[in-house]
């Protein structure tokens, strides 16, 4: 019977966030990043350099209101209907943009890019899409997108006049593998949700339900041009992006 393998004693030497922190008590014998406090340990960290400890409620005060209030800087004019230059930008990238009256003909829509490009049927879709009547040959599933997707269909927070982009933020009903994994994404916009400037697109973010843990800004196609200075879509991300206007 063989004996159970032998190791060597357990190396306690301190990690290298124990060195650079070496105020903060072990709480555990896991390393410091497998419990969540990497986050902490950097912001006492600066709050130690400058002399610093919790905000007091008027400096908290202050900082909420120059938030709420922030100046309005210059920037650039827009001549035109919101949804008409987004569009007119949003397609000099290699966007595609299909306009609909209602939110119910997505799933139409879907089918014929599918059929057109010869798609799979199998797709992604956000979770506030996922109760829209999709037609039969389509099957979809919500959460992230697989590692074999082809397909993902999201539905935008925003859309931006002045840079033609849309704006993703991250969450369960809107994974950011759609963003990335998928060859196809397509984007679901109301007409309503395009703001001016980018300036406009954070202060909506604020003002509703607060920032995501990470926004993407989606202006076309990935590309690159690294290769012999070719563009290539699909580098490092979807090779089409088509978005779907609905209002």
């Amino acid at each position: 019977m063989s004996k159970p393998p032998q190791f060597g004693p357990v190396d306690d030497r301190p990690t290298f966030l124990e060195r650079l922190f070496p105020w903060k008590q072990r709480v555990s014998k896991k390393p410091l990043y497998q419990l969540g406090v990497s986050r902490d340990l950097i912001l006492d960290n600066i709050a130690t350099e400058l002399s610093r400890g919790p905000l007091q409620p008027a400096a908290r005060a202050a900082l909420a209101e120059r938030v709420s209030h922030a100046p309005r800087h210059p920037r650039p004019a827009l001549n035109g209907e919101l949804a008409e230059l987004f569009i007119q930008r949003i397609t000099r990238r290699a966007a595609t943009v299909q306009t609909l009256t209602d939110l119910s003909d997505v799933p139409a829509a879907v089918a014929q890019h599918l059929q057109t490009h010869c798609l799979p049927t199998h797709i992604a879709v956000s979770d506030p899409l996922a109760a829209l009547f999709w037609p039969s040959p389509i099957q979809l599933h919500t959460g992230a997108a697989r590692r074999n997707e082809a397909v993902a269909v999201s539905l935008a927070r925003l859309g931006v006049a002045e840079t033609g982009s849309v704006l993703l933020g991250a969450g369960p009903d809107t994974p950011t593998t759609h963003n990335f994994v998928p060859d196809d994404h397509i984007v679901v916009l109301h007409r309503q949700d395009i703001v001016p400037h980018l300036e406009d697109a954070w202060a909506s973010l604020r003002n509703h339900g607060g920032m995501p843990r990470a926004v993407n800004l989606i202006a076309g196609p990935s590309r690159t041009g690294d290769i012999e200075q070719t563009i290539q879509l699909g580098a490092h991300g979807p090779r089409r992006l088509h978005v779907l206007l609905v209002g």
